[in-house]
C-alpha cells in the first residue's frame, strides 16, 4: 500500500515538474534560438560573418549569462515568500529586483566601453572578422537594458508557476527576430545591408519589444494585476538589495565561469585560421542549444524546490530533485545519439564552405559528449538554487572548469596531436568534474535538511 501511494505521488509531482518544465524550455529555445538564427543567418552571408558574430557572441553570452544570472534569485525569493505565505511582501521585492537590474545594465555599458576593445585585440583575428564581431557586439548592447528587466518580470512569473505566459511571449517574439535579422543582414526594403551585424541589432529590437509585452501583460493579466507590481514606485531599500545580491551574485558567477570557459577557449583558439574558429563556435553553438534542456529542468526545479522549501516540505523538494535529474539524463541521451548520427547534417545549416563542413563535424562528436555531465549538473544546480545554497557550488563550479577543465584542455591543445580538439576534451572533464562535486553537494545537503525535519 505505502508503494502504491508513493508512486500515485511521484506521478503527481512528475506531471507537476512537466506543467512547469515544458514552457520554460520552449521559452529557453526560443530566447536562445536568437543566438542560434544570428549565427546561422550570418554563416550563409558569409565564413568571415559566421566567424565574426560566432566570436561576438561568444563574448556577450557569457557576461548575459552572468549577470541575468543574478537577477534569478528573484525567482527562489518570490518562491519562498509564496510559500511562506508572505504574499504582501512579494510586489516589494520584485520592484527592488527591477532597480538592481537597471544598476547592472549600467555597470554593463561602462564595463563595455572600457574592454571591449582591449579584449578583440588580444584576439588574433583577421581584420574583417574582427569588425564584425566588435561591431555585432555594439548593436547587441541596445539590448541590454530590455534584456535585465525582462529577466526580473520572468523570474516573477515563473516563481508563481505561470511559465505558459513567458512561453507564448517568447514564440511571438521570435518569428519577429527572424524577420529582423532577414532584413538587416541582406538588406531588404530599402535597409542596409549589414551582413552578421545587422543581426545584433535585430536582436535589440526583438528584446525591446519582449520587454514591452512581459510589462503590459504584469500590468493587466490577472492574478499577476493582484500584487499591483507598478502602483507604487518604493524606495531602493539596500537591505533588500543585499538580500537579492548575496543569492544573486553567487548564481550569477558560477554562470558566468561555467559560461566564460567558452569564451576563453575561443580566444585561445584565434591562433588557428577563420575557418577552424568558425566551425568551433558553430558546433559550440549547437551544443549550447541542447543544452537549455538540461538548463530548463534546472530552471523548473529551482521553483518547485524554492515552494517546498519555503513551505519545510524537504522530502517532496527531495523527491522533485531525483526526477528532474533522471528526466535530464534521459533526454540527453537521445540529444547524444541525435548529435552523433546527424553531425554532417548539422553542420550543413552553419556553412557551406567544405572545410567549415568537415571540421564541424569533428567538434560535433565531442559536442555530443557534453550533453550527459550537462544532464546532471545543471539539474543539481537548480536544485540547490532552490534550497538557497549557492556559495559552496559557486566554489565547485571555478575548481571543475577553470581550475581543472581550462588548464588540461590547454596542456592537450598544445602539446598532443588532438591539436583544437584538445581543448573540448579539457571542458568536458571539467562538466564531468562538477557534475560530480555538484551532486555529492546535494546529498549532502539534503541528508542534513532530512536530519533536521526529524528533529522537528
Amino acid at each position: 500500500m505505502k508503494s502504491l501511494i508513493e508512486a500515485m505521488t511521484t506521478r503527481a509531482k512528475v506531471r507537476q515538474l512537466l506543467y512547469i518544465l515544458v514552457p520554460i524550455l520552449i521559452t529557453q529555445l526560443a530566447m536562445f534560438s536568437m543566438t542560434f538564427f544570428d549565427t546561422i543567418m550570418s554563416g550563409r552571408y558569409s565564413a568571415d560573418d559566421l566567424a565574426g558574430v560566432a566570436v561576438g557572441s561568444s563574448l556577450w553570452v557569457p557576461v548575459y549569462t552572468g549577470l541575468s544570472g543574478i537577477l534569478m534569485s528573484i525567482t527562489p525569493i518570490v518562491g519562498h515568500l509564496i510559500g511562506g505565505g508572505q504574499l504582501k511582501k512579494v510586489a516589494f521585492s520584485v520592484m527592488q529586483g527591477i532597480y538592481v537590474s537597471l544598476f547592472i545594465a549600467g555597470v554593463t555599458y561602462a564595463l563595455g566601453l572600457l574592454l571591449l576593445m582591449p579584449i578583440m585585440n588580444t584576439m588574433n583575428l583577421e581584420e574583417n572578422v574582427r569588425r564584425i564581431a566588435i561591431e555585432y557586439v555594439i548593436g547587441l548592447s541596445f539590448g541590454i537594458i530590455p534584456l535585465f528587466l525582462t529577466a526580473v518580470l520572468r523570474g516573477f512569473i515563473d516563481a508563481l508557476g505561470m511559465t505558459r505566459t513567458s512561453m507564448i511571449i517568447m514564440l511571438m517574439s521570435l518569428p519577429l527576430n527572424i524577420f529582423f535579422n532577414y532584413v538587416l543582414i541582406y538588406g531588404k526594403w530599402g535597409f542596409p545591408e549589414l551582413g552578421g551585424v545587422g543581426s545584433g541589432y535585430a536582436s535589440a529590437i526583438t528584446y525591446w519589444l519582449i520587454f514591452f509585452l512581459f510589462a503590459w501583460i504584469v500590468h493587466r493579466r490577472a492574478p499577476l494585476r493582484a500584487y499591483r507590481l507598478f502602483s507604487a514606485l518604493p524606495r531602493p531599500s539596500f537591505a533588500k538589495w543585499k538580500e537579492i545580491l548575496s543569492l544573486g551574485l553567487p548564481i550569477g558567477l558560477s554562470l558566468f565561469v561555467e559560461t566564460s570557459i567558452f569564451s576563453a577557449v575561443t580566444l585561445l583558439m584565434s591562433e588557428y585560421n577563420t575557418q577552424v574558429i568558425a566551425a568551433h563556435q558553430a558546433a559550440l553553438n549547437f551544443a549550447t542549444l541542447t543544452y537549455m534542456i538540461p538548463m530548463s529542468v534546472s530552471m523548473a526545479l529551482t521553483i518547485v524546490v524554492g515552494f517546498e522549501a519555503g513551505a519545510r516540505r524537504w522530502a517532496d523538494a527531495r523527491r522533485y530533485s531525483s526526477i528532474a535529474v533522471i528526466m535530464a539524463v534521459s533526454i540527453s541521451l537521445l540529444c547524444t545519439a541525435g548529435i552523433f548520427f546527424f553531425r554532417e547534417q548539422v553542420a550543413y545549416l552553419y556553412s557551406t564552405d567544405t572545410e567549415v563542413l568537415e571540421l564541424t563535424a569533428g567538434f560535433l562528436l565531442f559536442a555530443a559528449l557534453f550533453q550527459l555531465s550537462d544532464a546532471i549538473q545543471a539539474p543539481v544546480q537548480g536544485a540547490l538554487r532552490g534550497y538557497k545554497d549557492v556559495n559552496v557550488t559557486f566554489l565547485m563550479t571555478i575548481i571543475s572548469y577553470w581550475i581543472i577543465g581550462l588548464p588540461l584542455g590547454w596542456l592537450l591543445a598544445r602539446f598532443t596531436e588532438w591539436g583544437p580538439y584538445g581543448y573540448w576534451i579539457g571542458l568536458i572533464t571539467g562538466l564531468t568534474c562538477g557534475a560530480i562535486t555538484l551532486s555529492i553537494r546535494l546529498k549532502l545537503f539534503q541528508k542534513r535538511k532530512a536530519s533536521l525535519s526529524a528533529v522537528e
